[in-house]
């Protein structure tokens, strides 16, 4: 099935630009980027770019709804578009992956993810491909939702924004590709 949108996580305004639960906002500009996407409009509660990859129409979208309820302006893109949730990839941070890791997966819970569950809810599936940017779990006895929204700094944070553009490659091996090689290439570590 081929890829027809690709949905970056995380919350909108410059206070959460650089925090970890936007690596998936951090990735969708790296592939924005690299695929010359240079207008975002304001559609379904989400910016989107329209982009051509190998001849197809490819939507790259940041949701503007906050985090907790990123289901809404997916769900109504893809239904907008006619997207099935086959044709959708996620990319999104992950707790239960260390920091600077990349991991491909199609499917699966939400592992607690509001994001994620939120999409879960409102698409009525699990079915799509996500890009996983490993973010590690917070030192100590740091509450988790004060951890994802800091910016990690120094040797951490290097590894995080190194992670963030690993993460929109395997983004486009996944459009080019398909999952399963895009699996055997960033699940290997």
């Amino acid at each position: 099935m081929t890829i027809k949108l690709v949905v970056g996580l995380g919350n909108p305004g410059p206070e959460y630009a650089d925090n970890r639960h936007n690596a998936g906002f951090m990735a969708v500009d790296e592939l924005a980027h690299e695929l010359r996407a240079n207008y975002w409009k304001s559609e379904h509660g989400a910016l989107t770019a329209h982009v051509k990859r190998g001849g197809q129409e490819l939507i790259l979208a940041k949701p503007q709804s906050y985090m907790n309820t990123s289901g809404g302006p997916v769900s109504k893109i893809a239904a907008a578009y006619k997207i099935a949730p086959e044709e959708i990839l996620v990319i999104h941070d992950e707790l239960d992956i260390p920091n600077g890791d990349v991991r491909v997966k199609v499917g699966g819970g939400h592992g607690g993810h509001n994001g994620l569950r939120s999409i879960h809810d409102k698409l009525g599936s699990n079915a799509y491909a996500r890009v996983r940017v490993g973010i590690d779990h917070p030192p100590g006895r740091k509450p988790v939702a004060d951890y994802v929204l800091q910016a990690p700094r120094g040797e951490e944070g290097e590894a995080f924004r190194a992670a963030t553009a690993i993460a929109a490659e395997a983004a486009l091996c996944i459009v080019d590709e398909g999952p399963l090689k895009a699996q055997n290439r960033y699940n290997v570590k």
